[in-house]
C-alpha cells in the first residue's frame, strides 16, 4: 500500500511543454497549406484536371497537418522517481509479466531467452513477479530452451542484482569487453557467468530431439503449431519467497490449444488465455506485456511504472489505466518511429494519454475486465450498482465462462482484495481448462473483457476502448530505453506487416469503437478522438501520396500546369509571386512557364 500524505514528495512530476516557437511553425505550415488549397479554387476553372486531383490531395495532406498540430499542441512526458517508493510504499504490489511468441524460426528462440532473463532479473521484488510465456507454436524447443533459460536464471538474476548491472539481457551485456584489470571477485564472476551464458547458447542453438527420452516433453508429442491441446508448464516456481535478492520469481510456459477451422485472433487471443491463466495462479493486480525480442534495458522499469500507478491524491483516486514506454532498437535507427514518439506520442501524453501500442506497456487488471471511470466510489472501490452488475454470479459466468475459479479471481480482482499465495502446480488443470479454443464462446472475452478482437491492430482497438470508458493513461520517455528490441525486418515480411497494420487501424476506424461515434455516449476527449482519427487514417495516407507523386511526371508528359506559375505576375494580385510551398515528407517538382 502506498502512503498518501501530501507532505510527502510526489513518486512522479507530469512535465508538460510549452513550445510556443514550434507551435509558430505548425500554424505557418498550415496558413500555407491554406493559401496553396485556395489559390487552387480560385484558379479551379483555368485548369484541367491535374489540377483537380492536386487539390484532392493537398486537401488531404492539410486535415493530417492540421491533425496533427492539434495533438503536438501540448505535449507532455511523465518522470518517474523510483527512489521515493522506498518510504511511500510498505508493500510492493505484484506484476505479472507477459511473453508472447509464435514462431521459433521468425523470433529466433535465444531472443526470447534473454528478453525472459531480463525480466526475471529486473530491480523488483521476486516474490511480487510472475513471468508467463506464450507460445502460440507449441513448440518443444521453446519450451526446451525456456528450461535451460530457468537454470541459468538461478545464477544470473543474483549477478545482476548483486552488482546492480544495467543491461540484463546477457546477449547485450557480454558484447563488451571486461574493464577490470586486476583480479577481483567482479572479474571471476563475470568470468564465469560468461561462460555459463555461451553454454547456455550452444545447448539452445544445437538443440536436436534429445528431448523426446524425457517424459517432461511427452504433452509436445504429435503436436502441430495449428493443432494442438493446451499445454501449461510451471517451469520455476518461487515458493516460499521473501523477495530476496538470490530469489528468481516464478515462470511459467503456457500454450493454448488450437485447432483447425477454428477462429484464433492472433495476439489477442493469447494475451486473453495469458491473463486468465495468471489470474488463476498469481493474479497480480498490475501487468506487463512485451514482445519476444524486445528485452528489459533499463532494471527499475517496473519501479518506475508503480511511481504511477500508486501516486494518489488526496480524496482523488489513479484514474492511469496504462503506462506505456517507447519502443526503441539495439539494432538499426528506425528514424521515422523515433520522431513519432518523440513528438505524437508526447502529444497524446498531453491530451488523455498515450496510445497503446502493443509492447513495453504495464497494464491494470481490474481495467482490464471491463470497469470503467464511472463504476468507482471516490476511494476507487466498486459503486453498488456496479457491484450488482458486475458481482453477480449469473453475470459472472456469462461474461467469463464456465470456470468457477476464474470467476472468483475477477470478482476478488474487481473488489481489489489481495491475493493469497497459491501453490501454482494446483491449477494446473483448471488453466487447461480455460485454454480450451470453446471456452471464450458466447462469453465476453474479447467484446468487453480484455484484448479486443474485432480488428486485427488489437492495441490501438483496445486502448481506445479503454480511453471510451473515461480512463487515462501515462507516457514515460526515460533518458535510457526501458525497453531495446530487435527492428522490424524489410522487404516482403515487412510489407505483409503493414498492411495488417493499414487494415486493423482501418477496422477501428470504422467499428463500435470509433471516434467518429458515440460523442456522447464515450468519454473519450475531443482531442483524443482526433489523435484516434489521426492514427486510424494512417493506411489511407499511401493514396493520396502515391496520386501526388505521379502528377509531375504526368503533367509533364500532358504539358499540363500542376503548380501555380511564379513568372506570370499579372494573375496574381497585388504582384505577389506565389512560391511553391513545400508540404511535410513530399518532395515536390517545380513547374516553371518558360
Amino acid at each position: 500500500m502506498a502512503d498518501s500524505s501530501s507532505s510527502l514528495p510526489s513518486l512522479y512530476e507530469k512535465i508538460s511543454y510549452k513550445r510556443y516557437f514550434l507551435r509558430a511553425v505548425d500554424l505557418t505550415m498550415l496558413g500555407l497549406l491554406f493559401s496553396l488549397l485556395l489559390y487552387r479554387i480560385l484558379h479551379m476553372s483555368r485548369n484541367d484536371n491535374v489540377w483537380a486531383v492536386a487539390f484532392l490531395c493537398e486537401s488531404f495532406f492539410t486535415f493530417l497537418w492540421l491533425l496533427i498540430t492539434c495533438v503536438k499542441w501540448t505535449p507532455a512526458e511523465y518522470k518517474p522517481y523510483p527512489d521515493r517508493l522506498d518510504e511511500r510504499v510498505h508493500d510492493f504490489p505484484s506484476v505479472d509479466m507477459f511473453v508472447t511468441t509464435a514462431d521459433p524460426v521468425r523470433e529466433p528462440t535465444i531472443l526470447v531467452v534473454n528478453t525472459v532473463l531480463s525480466l526475471l532479473a529486473v530491480n523488483y521484488p521476486a516474490n511480487k513477479l510472475a513471468c508467463y510465456v506464450s507460445d502460440d507454436g507449441c513448440s518443444p524447443l521453446t519450451y526446451f530452451s525456456l528450461k535451460e533459460a530457468s537454470k541459468f536464471a538461478k545464477i544470473w538474476v543474483p549477478f545482476c542484482k548483486k552488482y546492480n548491472v544495467r543491461v540484463r539481457a546477457p546477449f547485450r551485456y557480454f558484447l563488451n569487453s571486461l574493464d577490470a584489470t586486476e583480479d577481483s571477485e567482479f572479474s571471476r564472476d563475470w568470468e564465469m557467468m560468461k561462460r555459463e551464458y555461451e553454454k547456455l547458447s550452444r545447448k539452445v542453438e544445437d538443440a536436436t530431439r534429445d528431448w523426446d527420452a524425457d517424459d517432461d516433453f511427452e504433452a509436445f508429442s504429435n503436436t502441430k503449431p495449428n493443432d494442438h491441446s493446451t499445454i501449461v508448464k510451471v517451469v520455476w516456481e518461487n515458493k516460499g519467497g521473501v523477495g530476496d535478492e538470490n530469489e528468481v520469481p516464478h515462470f511459467v510456459y503456457v500454450s493454448r490449444e488450437k485447432r483447425p477451422n477454428y477462429l484464433h485472433h492472433y495476439k489477442a487471443g493469447a494475451m486473453n488465455f495469458l491473463v486468465r491463466v495468471s489470474g488463476l495462479m498469481t493474479n497480480a493486480p498490475y501487468m506487463l506485456n512485451v514482445d519476444c525480442d524486445m528485452f528489459v534495458n533499463e532494471a527499475d522499469v517496473v519501479r518506475q511504472a508503480m511511481c504511477i500507478f500508486l501516486q494518489n491524491s488526496k480524496n482523488l483516486i489513479n484514474h492511469c489505466a496504462f503506462v506505456q514506454y517507447p519502443q526503441d532498437f539495439y539494432d538499426s535507427n528506425c528514424e521515422e518511429l523515433v520522431v513519432l514518439q518523440s513528438h505524437l506520442s508526447r502529444g497524446f501524453a498531453g491530451i488523455q494519454g498515450a496510445i497503446y501500442s502493443g509492447s513495453g506497456c504495464f497494464h491494470t487488471r481490474r481495467v482490464m475486465y471491463g470497469l470503467s471511470v464511472d463504476d468507482l466510489e471516490d476511494d476507487g472501490s466498486l459503486s453498488s450498482v456496479t457491484a450488482r452488475k458486475f458481482l453477480d454470479e449469473e453475470s459472472l459466468a456469462r461474461k467469463l465462462g464456465s470456470s468457477k475459479e476464474i470467476r472468483k479471481s475477477v470478482a476478488n480482482t474487481l473488489q481489489r482484495k489481495s491475493q493469497p499465495k497459491n501453490i501454482l502446480t494446483n491449477f494446473l488443470d483448471e488453466a487447461r481448462v480455460v485454454g480450451h479454443c470453446q471456452y471464450e464462446s458466447e462469453t465476453s472475452w474479447g467484446k468487453t473483457i480484455g484484448w479486443l478482437y474485432d480488428s486485427t491492430s488489437e492495441d490501438v482497438n483496445t486502448s481506445i476502448d479503454i480511453h471510451s470508458r473515461g480512463w487515462t493513461s501515462s507516457y514515460i520517455y526515460p533518458d535510457q530505453p526501458a525497453f531495446l528490441g530487435c527492428s522490424p525486418p524489410g522487404g516482403p515480411e515487412a510489407m505483409v506487416q503493414q498492411r495488417r497494420w493499414g487494415t486493423g487501424m482501418l477496422e477501428v476506424l470504422f467499428n463500435k469503437h470509433s471516434p467518429l461515434i458515440g460523442i456522447f455516449s464515450q468519454k473519450l476527449r475531443f482531442r483524443q478522438r482526433l489523435a484516434y482519427i489521426l492514427i486510424f487514417t494512417w493506411g489511407l495516407r499511401s493514396i493520396p501520396e502515391l496520386f501526388y507523386c505521379l502528377l509531375p511526371a504526368y503533367s509533364l508528359l500532358h504539358n499540363s500546369a500542376l503548380f501555380p506559375k511564379i513568372f506570370n505576375l499579372k494573375r496574381i494580385s497585388h504582384g505577389k509571386s506565389d512560391n511553391v510551398h513545400t508540404i511535410p515528407r513530399l518532395s515536390h517538382t517545380i513547374q516553371e512557364n518558360e
